[in-house]
């Protein structure tokens, strides 16, 4: 066929066009996600009500549409979930939750990579973004509602270029942050009374009516998705890395995968995480939660606590892998984790992670500026323990 120079520039045309009504899709929902929708569209009016009336209601003026938003969310919410615990309440409760495996790690140490990988799993489970931001509902609702919920759903994250979307693998604190409103994600909402929210990360100095909410909400989270999906469940989320006494009270057969990686590079990536993020979650303006001190204090403590109570873990249930060798090897790390903590059905998993990494063979990490001298200095000396247990260059 004859080349036609009309057809072709038409052809050029129309994809000018799809790309640019596909970025001012994109625009629209990061639209929204700035300034209409809160990121905890899943709590019950009860608990959300009990949220701001503990900050005094003190909303800044330009956050209030969300909030008003979230509000009416929070009641329907307050009603579907009357409705779901009615028809499966029974279900749920006599629900066995069969041995999770969870996975471990600081923010940006490649916990979500990871997560990524095993939840290829055919045989195994793991919670979804929808689910874990409607975590009272989902039962009932999602088959019609995440469909809804992922043409407002930006593509990407917002801290990195990692696929975002209803169905992509996602971590269970935000279900139970949403459930009880005990969590330190809570402290970005009004971040000058963020320390409150801090005890929740150990719940060392937490009442013990907090920790039993907790417990309960996790439990039931899980109960729940073991009822949808019948299958042992793949769990992340950074904050049990300095739970592990309080998940083997809850699932004593539990098995652990810990990743670590370059404490340099953990360090830059979790800045720029909370530089990006605390704004999606504020309701009242306040000092971001980037300082040096902040973010050096939340590991130390997070690893105190890990360091701590690891040694709670049963002979092969916990496997540590460091980021490194998971990037250069992926499926040979991912058949370690495999034989080390006695999972079956590998071979069926590695078809699904050749492809998946093929998939995403062109991603690219976010590149961050170098830590001056002091700062290096100082995170060597804090964290310490750390670099040599992994025997981390300082």
């Amino acid at each position: 066929m004859a080349h036609h120079p009309g057809l072709a520039q038409q052809n050029q045309c129309a994809e000018t066009d799809s790309l640019s009504r596909k970025s001012k899709t994109e625009r629209f929902k990061d639209f929204i996600g700035r300034h209409i929708f809160h990121p905890f569209p899943g709590m019950t009016l009860g608990t959300w009500w009990t949220f701001l009336r503990n900050h005094h209601f003190a909303i800044d003026l330009r956050h209030l549409p969300r909030a008003l938003v979230q509000t009416s969310i929070s009641a329907s919410n307050s009603v579907n979930a009357r409705i779901e615990w009615g028809l499966f309440g029974g279900r749920i409760e006599a629900v066995n939750v069969e041995s999770p495996l969870f996975i471990l790690g600081h923010y940006s140490s490649g916990t979500t990579h990871l997560h990524n990988l095993l939840a290829l799993d055919p045989h195994r489970a793991a919670p979804t973004l929808f689910q874990v931001l409607d975590p009272h509902t989902f039962l009932s609702i999602e088959r019609w509602a995440a469909a809804v919920a992922d043409r407002l759903i930006g593509k990407r994250r917002y801290q990195d270029e990692m696929a975002l979307g209803a169905e992509v693998p996602s971590e269970d604190e935000y279900a139970t942050c949403l459930m009880t409103g005990v969590s330190p994600y809570m402290g970005w909402c009004f971040p000058e009374d963020g320390a409150y929210y801090d005890r929740f990360l150990t719940f060392r100095d937490a009442q013990e009516s907090d920790i039993d909410r907790w417990k309960h909400a996790l439990t039931t989270f899980l109960k729940k998705l073991t009822l949808r999906y019948g299958r042992p469940l793949v769990l992340k989320s950074p904050p049990h890395t300095a739970r592990i006494r309080l998940i083997l009270g809850l699932f004593p057969d539990a098995r652990f995968v810990h990743i670590h990686r370059d404490l340099y590079a953990v360090f830059r990536s979790t800045r720029h995480m909370i530089r990006v993020g605390q704004p999606l979650h504020q309701l009242r303006d306040g000092p971001l939660q980037d300082g040096e001190d902040r973010i050096i204090s939340v590991y130390t403590e997070m690893y105190d606590a890990y360091f701590e109570q690891r040694s709670l873990i049963p002979e092969g249930r916990l496997y540590d892998v460091s980021y490194e060798d998971l990037e250069r090897q992926p499926v040979s790390v991912i058949g370690s984790i495999y034989e080390s903590l006695g999972l079956s059905g590998f071979e069926d998993v590695r078809p699904r992670l050749e492809g998946y990494l093929a998939a995403i063979a062109s991603y690219r990490k976010n590149r961050h500026a170098p830590l001056s001298e002091e700062l290096r200095q100082r995170v060597a000396k804090e964290w310490g323990r750390s670099f040599n247990e992994w025997r981390y260059e300082r």
